[in-house]
């Protein structure tokens, strides 16, 4: 069998790559670039390129392409090819460092929120040099920032670097304050955990709501679920480990960390999880999975759902973002080290992200907002919609001690033996909250909100940011002190002391916490109408402009895409529902109760007999067709009214949710009170018990 680190990287042009290929000190300035953020010299374009290049086509590539992240939360690519005429007529395989550099792809197709309208086409992708080109399916993809004719970003890329950079540049000032001198760079680091059902391709297909959606719109519950709670981490089941092994060697070839594997809490979900690593590459690597985890399951016969939400009555799928600070000499700024108690540095790097987290706990909830993540948030261990942080009980209780000025003795970290032969270990600082949105897990924050099928960017983006505007103005106080040593005890204290409502190490999914949310004055946005008029608030447009990472027009672009996705989410939703009742669930019941009562009338023609049970089916049935049917009147009605809705994205967004949501949420209790009434043979696609148990 192949060592699979013979093929780790091979499709990528990376730094052992570069090493062979390029002269050295064309190799020496990209480094530059990759490790120390310095912007990259022109003149080196056209001799990467062409290294670039020979490298591609010894692998059987023709054709290369600017990948991007445009604001549809999936990937984008447009290839070309490297044939080029010569002088002679000939035709030659050119690759220049001009198309290395930029791309001019239609900026008026994508999402962009006012932006650019459909006569103004012209956009450009710009090569990002951090983040390192591969090959897939044969074309050499070279990841890139999208923006305007106008300069404006119209990617997910171009503010998550901007916001890395901001990040950088307030942690070095406290670094500095602190006495280092020595780093050059703050990066921060992620490790995107990404939850997914896998189902089998043929059931899948016999349901339009799955194929249109990505999630159920209708289904009774299950005779088995998860209560049993053996599907997770249990046993992997044959179809499952091939379809795993062969998703982990592509991701390996692409040099994708992948890590983890194991089956999820609910029937038919797994997790895999990769080594963390710069949080633009790790974007990068989140997008390539999501993508290689749909394109290995077809090949195995299946189906991967990403959808935060894809059936009710078991757990969702989230995306849970690991974010640490590291710099360049590899040390974790948020490793609590041996006596946290007596880590300044730790604790004030503390202190900036619990104050960022409660002041900007709107932008959060923004982050993770979607249609999908709406019906995830509060429950089947994913976190409520309100904000908070763990911390765990040791950090808590250093941070109360050293709030009030008195010694604190750290708890004892061994584990008690458990039998004779079994070794001895450490207990980490904290415990884990699976319930927590936001919670402290040994040397990073473990942010649980994301949603499965959302890009990882724009949490990263925010993460940054907030924090980048905290440390900036701790930096700002400290710089005013004559001892910044002695200062930072009383800094640290005042700011967990002003900001102490946003830690939370209790149950998150408690009514009481609720309650306590509230007297605390946390923001409970429930779902994303609620949240996304947050965005456009004073205070955060003046954050993202202060740190560079978005302009006041970029901002109100991004609302207006959010709420533009959301209604067309539920939109669709509507249609395909009202498609399924009216062609599928209605007739099908119909045709059922038609069929009992032709046997009551078979045996009564025989002989007079009492035909309880069945009279009784057949009057229930009929009671729920009438019900289906003035619920399918009821949900056409308000796509009707929704329809003749104030032009105002907004309100247009609300009647979806109050109106439309509703109506569909009627349809849907309906039909799967018929459901079980319905002989299996006769139901028109497959149930729950079918999609969950198939693979």
């Amino acid at each position: 069998m192949r060592n699979p680190l013979d093929d780790f990287g091979c499709l990528v042009f990376d730094d052992r790559a570069m090493r062979e290929r390029l002269p050295r000190e064309t190799y020496k300035a990209l480094q530059r670039t990759i490790r120390e953020g310095k912007r990259i010299d022109p003149s080196i374009a056209g001799i990467v390129a062409n290294a670039m290049k020979d490298w591609a086509i010894e692998k059987g590539v023709t054709h290369y392409t600017h990948w991007f992240q445009p604001m549809t939360g999936i990937t984008a690519e447009k290839h070309d090819s490297f044939l080029s005429p010569d002088a002679d007529g000939d035709i030659i395989m050119k690759f220049s460092g001009k198309e290395l550099i930029q791309g001019e792809p239609d900026a008026s197709s994508f999402p962009s929120g006012g932006l650019r309208a459909t006569f103004e086409a012209r956009g450009y992708t710009a090569w990002d040099p951090t983040s390192y080109a591969f090959i897939k399916e044969g074309t050499l993809c070279i990841p890139t920032a999208f923006c305007s004719y106008d300069g404006q970003a119209l990617d997910m890329k171009t503010p998550l670097l901007r916001s890395m950079d901001s990040l950088n540049r307030q942690a070095l000032r406290v670094l500095r304050l602190l006495g280092d001198t020595e780093t050059e760079r703050v990066i921060t680091t992620t490790g995107a955990e990404q939850e997914y059902f896998l189902l089998d391709k043929e059931i899948y297909k016999k349901r339009r709501d799955l194929v249109f959606c990505g999630r159920t719109l209708f289904g009774a519950k299950p005779a088995k679920g998860q209560e049993l709670e053996d599907h997770y981490f249990g046993a992997i089941r044959p179809r499952v480990q091939a379809f795993m092994r062969e998703l982990n060697h592509e991701l390996w070839k692409l040099g994708v960390l992948a890590k983890t594997e194991h089956n999820e809490t609910s029937p038919s979900q797994h997790e895999l999880a990769p080594i963390y690593t710069t949080t633009n590459i790790a974007v990068d690597h989140n997008q390539l999975t999501m993508e290689m985890m749909k394109k290995v399951a077809e090949k195995h016969d299946l189906v991967c759902l990403l959808h935060e939400k894809p059936f009710a009555w078991v757990n969702g799928s989230g995306k849970h973002n690991n974010w640490s600070l590291s710099t360049d000499k590899g040390e974790n700024l948020l490793d609590p080290g041996d006596n946290p108690a007596e880590n300044m540095r730790f604790l004030l790097f503390l202190a900036a992200i619990i104050a960022a987290v409660d002041e900007y706990q709107d932008l959060l909830r923004i982050s993770v907002a979607s249609a999908g993540n709406d019906h995830r948030l509060g429950g089947y261990e994913a976190p409520p919609a309100i904000v908070s942080i763990y911390l765990g009980s040791e950090l808590t209780a250093i941070l109360e001690a050293l709030e009030c000025g008195s010694p604190c003795n750290p708890a004892v970290r061994q584990m008690q033996m458990l039998a004779e032969t079994l070794p001895a270990f450490a207990k980490d600082t904290t415990d884990r909250n699976r319930t927590s949105p936001f919670a402290f897990t040994g040397n990073k924050f473990e942010f649980r909100m994301p949603g499965a099928s959302a890009s990882v960017a724009m949490p990263n983006i925010v993460l940054n940011t907030i924090v980048a505007e905290k440390l900036s103005q701790f930096a700002d106080r400290l710089e005013k002190e004559e001892d910044v040593e002695a200062a930072l005890p009383t800094l640290i204290c005042e700011t967990v002391k002003a900001h102490r409502r946003i830690l939370f190490n209790g149950n998150n999914y408690s009514e009481e916490w609720v309650q306590e949310a509230a007297r605390r004055g946390l923001l409970n946005l429930a779902t994303t109408v609620d949240a996304l008029p947050y965005l456009l608030a004073p205070k955060n447009i003046a954050l993202f402009e202060k740190q560079q990472v978005f302009s006041e027009d970029e901002v109100r672009s991004r609302y207006e895409i959010l709420l533009e996705n959301y209604k067309k989410t539920l939109h669709i939703e509507a249609l395909t529902m009202l498609e399924m009742a009216k062609t599928q669930i209605l007739p099908a019941a119909s045709c059922f109760a038609g069929q009992v009562a032709d046997n009551v009338a078979r045996k009564r023609a025989v002989c007079p007999v009492a035909c309880k049970a069945e009279e009784a089916l057949i009057v229930r049935l009929s009671e729920l067709t009438d019900a289906l049917s003035d619920r399918i009147a009821a949900l056409e009605q308000a796509l009707s009214d929704v329809s003749r809705a104030e032009a105002d994205a907004l309100a247009a967004a609300l009647s979806y949710r109050d109106k439309v949501k509703p109506a569909m949420e009627a349809l849907r209790a309906v039909a799967d009170e018929i459901e079980p009434l319905v002989a299996k043979d006769a139901w028109p696609f497959p149930t729950y018990s079918d999609l969950l148990f198939s693979v």
